[in-house]
């Protein structure tokens, strides 16, 4: 007769099967809630811009053989991320960023009707950059030293800059549009002024009270605007 002895093994009770069941189940589906929670924010987050108040001006008076042509306009990021405004196009033709003159600084941009105003041409000199006076809301003259002393975010002006006086001598601020190098970054709200100079050739008296498509873009979001070309 076998005097081996069979051995006790203790088993996990059925209780604590039951407890760890549910406790791997409700752990399991709160990460699941979690990540749903987490895909359906990010997916309620999306990149828009809005623009407003396009304009497009030929002036019918040539310096040369040149005729000079800008354009303007108001963005604003009505979306939830950040935006960053790379492309103004006319006629497929890009314009080059150091032919952007920006304001977004948010206190000047949103100074009265800054925002929404009707943006002025004035003139130009020989080399198509615009001139003026604070009378006929053009440039203020050294341009660089004003936005330098008195833009409101005290940021050191590079390469050139254009002040516009939307209201002549009303409560607007003056905007300080200053040459750029690089995509504009917008906040969420946040919006922007910008003149541009056209590339040479791209619209020409001809055009004058023509409609011509202006297509502003951040990235993939945006979209093509019909404009009439103005002669001033």
């Amino acid at each position: 007769m076998s005097n081996i002895r069979p051995k006790n093994r203790k088993a996990i009770s059925v209780v604590m099967t039951t407890l760890i069941i549910l406790v791997a189940s409700v752990v399991l589906g709160t990460g699941v809630v979690l990540f749903g929670t987490s895909l359906f924010q990010t997916a309620g987050q999306t990149q828009s811009i809005q623009s407003q108040g396009i304009k497009l001006w030929v002036n019918s008076t040539a310096q040369g053989t040149t005729y000079w042509s800008w354009g303007a306009a108001s963005i604003r990021n009505s979306g939830d991320v950040l935006a960053s405004v790379n492309t103004i196009q006319i006629r497929g033709v890009s314009v080059p960023f150091t032919s952007w003159y920006v304001d977004s600084n948010q206190t000047e941009v949103g100074s009265g009707s800054n925002f929404q105003a009707n943006y002025n041409y004035t003139k130009n000199d020989q080399l198509g950059n615009l001139i003026g006076s604070t009378a006929n809301g053009g440039v203020v003259s050294p341009a660089i030293s004003y936005c330098t002393q008195f833009a409101r975010n005290n940021s050191p002006v590079t390469g050139s800059a254009i002040v516009m006086d939307t209201d002549g001598a009303g409560a607007n601020a003056p905007l300080c549009l200053k040459q750029i190098s690089a995509p504009v970054t917008l906040n969420p709200g946040a919006k922007m002024i910008v003149f541009f100079k056209l590339p040479i050739g791209i619209v020409t008296p001809v055009d004058a009270g023509s409609a011509v498509t202006v297509n502003i873009f951040a990235g993939n979001v945006g979209g093509p605007a019909t404009v009439t070309v103005g002669n001033p």
